[in-house]
């Protein structure tokens, strides 16, 4: 990552602004963790939960990738959800000593359902915000996604398009939709 050389008055700027961000990100995580508990599921296991959703099978160690944990604690939360019929080991096709992570129906529900009670509460959030409040807010979700995923280049390959709704619709010409959408995150 290329630092770019800012006066004074910009980096002061840019702290605020990252503090303004980091802030407000943190209560909105924990507005919407609020509707997660009726999953009774933990945070990391509905985060790799989400990552099977959002991303289809994954291997144990893209996964752990993905979480940013150790192989064994992955393996652990995988044997967890397994259990309880969220997920499955399968072998890879072509290659039997190595075992992809796939999110069974009742796993994919049990997200999109959790998913619908977070927007849902965001919606009753967001009810009191302006036109304007929300035109600035969907800009700043917007470009937000834009300069923390790698995967989006501005007017790239791999640029996002936005949906009315809000939603990203297109990364790198692929649409995404409510299932296998490339986004992580949106879980």
């Amino acid at each position: 990552m290329r630092i770019k050389r800012h006066t004074e008055d910009d980096a002061s700027d840019l702290a605020r602004v990252a503090d303004l961000v980091h802030g407000a990100a943190i209560r909105l995580l924990r507005v919407v963790r609020r509707e997660d508990v009726a999953a009774g599921l933990s945070a990391p296991q509905l985060s790799a939960l989400s990552v099977l959703v959002f991303g289809g099978p994954q291997t144990m160690s893209a996964l752990a990738t993905a979480e940013q944990v150790r192989p064994p604690t992955m393996s652990r939360l995988v044997d967890d959800l397994e259990r309880l019929g969220l997920a499955e080991r399968i072998a890879k096709p072509g290659d039997r000593r190595v075992y992809v992570v796939r999110v069974t129906d009742a796993g994919r529900a049990l997200l999109e359902e959790g998913r619908r009670k977070r927007l849902a509460r965001l919606v009753e959030i967001l009810a009191d915000a302006t036109p304007r409040e929300r035109r600035a807010l969907r800009s700043a979700a917007q470009t937000i996604v834009r300069l923390t995923d790698p995967a989006i280049t501005p007017g790239g390959a791999g640029s996002a398009s936005v949906a009315p709704d809000g939603r990203l619709a297109t990364i790198g010409g692929r649409v995404t939709g409510r299932r296998g959408s490339p986004i992580r995150g949106s879980g």
